[in-house]
């Protein structure tokens, strides 16, 4: 494990923002990097749904471990999903992005639906990135987290 890796364990799971993507989805690196550079504070954490500490955490919220098709934002020890999930990170955002908020009013049904369009489409409309690719800054290692048995 590098030195920029850190440990993931139950405490941050109810101290920190964890985000769950994709690892293999381009538009997911792109909302880890989106997300990194309006936090300055490093609010959020990260880590790939594919990785042993994001199996863990799945199957810590009773989540799948195998659809792999969904956001996962992990905020004071609840689990919030597809569309709840990306509204609460924009509100925890704060700024302008908290105004993106406002759409929670729009039944859940309907937020998700357009959600799982997006989802189910995901790597022909923004591709795969290789599996060999970095995260592209320090910052965002530093921000990964993983399970001590990776």
């Amino acid at each position: 494990m590098s030195a920029t890796t850190s440990v993931i364990d139950t405490k941050q799971t109810t101290e920190t923002n964890l985000v769950l993507v994709d690892g293999d989805c381009a538009l997911c690196h792109g909302l880890t990097r989106f997300v990194t550079k309006r936090d300055p504070n490093a609010h959020f954490r990260f880590a790939a749904l594919q990785s042993a500490a994001g199996q863990r955490l799945l199957e810590a919220g009773g989540l799948s471990t195998y659809d792999l098709k969904t956001l996962v934002l992990i905020a004071n020890g609840r689990y919030y999903t597809k569309s709840g999930a990306a509204l609460r990170i924009f509100r925890k955002l704060g700024g302008g992005w908290s105004w993106f908020y406002g759409a929670i009013v729009v039944p859940r049904i309907l937020r998700d639906w357009v959600y799982d369009r997006i989802a189910a489409n995901r790597y022909k409309l923004f591709g795969k990135v290789e599996p060999a690719c970095p995260l592209p800054t320090a910052e965002m290692r530093e921000r990964t987290i993983s399970d001590e048995y990776e």
